[in-house]
């Protein structure tokens, strides 16, 4: 590692590890000398972010579970204090769209996962993750959140109210850190080239939407030490 690695030394969880937004965030927390603990529910995509990062120097914990199973984050959040004792950086960034479709169609199996994924998951990874990000000489939470957690879009009834949901979650939670060095934001990509993407818009090119190295300048700045504001939505620009 070169010593003008500007997060040389932090530990960082970043949760779906395994593939777009996510995976090109692990990279480039590990290109800046972080140590990145990975999860993802896919196996074999972990192993191949693991030998990515192994080759930029940096070192990699895999953890493949299903982010629905909240035990399991409790668990990991004493191993991480049992390992390290304390947590520099968290992204929350697992997702996922659910049914595009009326609300009345959405079932009710369909609305559960969706709400268990991209809101129940994230204060489970709060529960567990908060005495870790306090312990750190600057903690620094990064939520992933949508366009559509302010603005309406129709068929997108149950995606929109998880991210709505957790933007209220995420700003309280910044309120309840204000008098500490944990900064706790939120990061809206807007339209990003991803698998997610192109389930909501099939018909869209996708050499016409960012890719999801364009976020990684904004991301460094939402968990660089020096970040003073906290409890706000960063809304990336192309």
């Amino acid at each position: 590692m070169t010593s003008n690695q500007r997060l040389d030394g932090c530990i960082a969880l970043i949760t779906g590890a395994s593939r777009g937004i996510g995976r090109t965030l692990a990279l480039a927390l590990a290109r800046e000398g972080a140590e990145i603990i990975a999860l993802a529910r896919t196996v074999g995509a972990l192993e191949e972010l693991d030998d990515e990062i192994a080759a930029l120097g940096s070192k990699a914990t895999l953890v493949p579970l299903d982010i629905r199973d909240f035990d399991a984050i409790d668990r990991l959040g004493a191993d991480i204090a049992k390992r390290w004792k304390r947590l520099d950086i968290l992204i929350g960034n697992a997702g996922v769209l659910g049914p595009v479709s009326p609300v009345p169609h959405i079932s009710p199996e369909n609305w559960q996962e969706v709400i268990d994924v991209n809101l129940t998951a994230n204060y489970r990874l709060i529960r567990s993750m908060d005495p870790l990000l306090r312990a750190s000489d600057a903690g620094r939470a990064v939520f992933i959140s949508s366009g559509v957690a302010k603005n309406a879009r129709p068929f997108f009834g149950g995606y929109a109210t998880s991210k709505a949901a957790l933007a209220m979650l995420v700003r309280t939670y910044a309120l309840e850190c204000e008098k500490t060095k944990l900064k706790v934001n939120l990061l809206n990509p807007g339209p990003m080239r991803t698998k997610m993407r192109a389930a909501a818009f099939p018909g869209e090119k996708p050499e016409t939407v960012p890719a999801p190295d364009e976020l990684v300048p904004l991301l460094l700045k939402l968990v660089d030490p020096d970040l003073q504001e906290t409890g706000q939505t960063f809304d990336f620009k192309s």
